[in-house]
């Protein structure tokens, strides 16, 4: 089975009081996008869009397969216990991935060890599946 084409990697913390400046305090690494509930934003298309939650986002920077997608950028972030227990208390929090398929049945795994990164921090795994069987895979996200 071919590996997945593409994947796309993002932590994301949400919760209706969430302050992204307290959230960066803890983690120690800037946000790639964050708001607080009721900010506006102007969308692409120059729709103005207002936040319904907080939300706090740092996506991996690194390209590859799945598992260094998640290992690099969890490398970024403090592995304490007391912060994530604190944070999954408070706030809604995961890993996001976008897996973008060429084919059919392509695949991929992830080590215990990532797993375990994961499950100490008290991480979902959230999984978006995207079929692209024309043959390209887009490369923006």
């Amino acid at each position: 089975m071919p590996e997945i084409a593409r994947t796309t990697v993002s932590l994301r913390i949400v919760g209706d009081a969430l302050d992204p400046d307290e959230i960066t305090g803890l983690l120690g690494v800037e946000p790639t996008g964050c708001a607080r509930k009721g900010d506006t934003r102007t969308t692409a298309s120059g729709r103005n869009v207002m936040a319904r939650s907080g939300s706090w986002l740092l996506k991996a920077d690194a390209f590859g397969d799945l598992e260094a997608q998640i290992t690099a950028l969890l490398s970024k972030l403090p592995d304490d216990p007391a912060i994530w227990v604190d944070l999954s208390r408070r706030y809604r929090c995961d890993i996001f991935c976008g897996l973008f398929m060429r084919e059919f049945n392509e695949g991929t795994e992830l080590q215990p060890q990532v797993l375990s990164m994961l499950g100490n921090r008290r991480l979902c795994l959230s999984l978006d599946i995207y079929g692209c069987f024309d043959g390209e895979v887009s490369t923006s996200d």
